[in-house]
């Protein structure tokens, strides 16, 4: 039985989240500003419902997830490695969260299992794992065909329960029989309960307001700014 470590990414690993690097590439690029505006338009008609409690917090983040595949619409994917290399190698460098990335290490010092769980592109977050220095990473994937992105995400969005059924089926399609009990899961969103109680040492790092409640209450370690 192998020790596992699943770190979220956006707000864990990183002080921003990864959507906001993804289109600060086509912002900086001056590329299909067009999905920029129709992707804000479409999910702040979405926002009133989220904030009165009428659409989950999961759910709202599960369409905003989902939706990011609209930027690469049409788009070779063999192109769209320069921007996933944008992100790591010229957006994320003063976003690190180093206390969290410190962690990250120690455990790849330690021979633990490393994964990366995030509901931001698969591509991006394969590209994450290897700036970090893990093969490992679970995302949401993107539909392609004939070698082109079609705008469209593979369901189900990498997000709530979807999180620790897909991490553990990766680790098993890949023969890695988990220990959860041994096992840490890292994340900063309530969003992330699901993947944070799959293991027998959750820990809330720069926790939001009700994360950082629930982690008191059960007396999860809280890893801070």
């Amino acid at each position: 039985m192998t020790t596992v470590a699943f770190f979220d990414v956006d707000g864990t690993l990183t002080k921003v989240h990864v959507w906001q690097a993804f289109m600060a590439y086509f912002k900086a690029h001056g590329r299909r500003l067009w999905v920029h505006r129709f992707y804000w338009l479409w999910h702040m008609t979405q926002y009133p419902f989220f904030k009165l409690g009428w659409i989950s917090e999961t759910a709202f983040r599960r369409q905003w997830a989902g939706h990011l595949a609209w930027y690469v619409r049409g788009m070779p994917v063999d192109e769209a490695q320069a921007i996933w290399d944008w992100v790591v190698n010229e957006y994320l460098p003063p976003h690190w969260r180093t206390s969290s990335v410190a962690r990250l290490q120690g455990h790849l010092q330690k021979g633990d299992v490393v994964v990366l769980v995030s509901a931001a592109p698969e591509p991006l977050i394969q590209r994450v794992a290897r700036h970090l220095g893990t093969p490992h990473a679970v995302a949401t994937r993107l539909e392609v065909r004939d070698g082109r992105y079609t705008g469209r995400a593979v369901p189900p969005v990498c997000i709530g329960p979807a999180k620790p059924q897909r991490a553990f089926a990766y680790l098993k399609a890949r023969g890695i029989s988990v220990a959860p009990e041994a096992s840490w899961a890292y994340a900063d969103a309530i969003s992330d309960l699901d993947l944070l109680t799959s293991v027998g040492h959750p820990v809330a790092v720069a926790p939001e307001p009700d994360l950082a409640a629930l982690a008191r209450e059960r007396g999860w370690e809280i890893l801070p700014e």
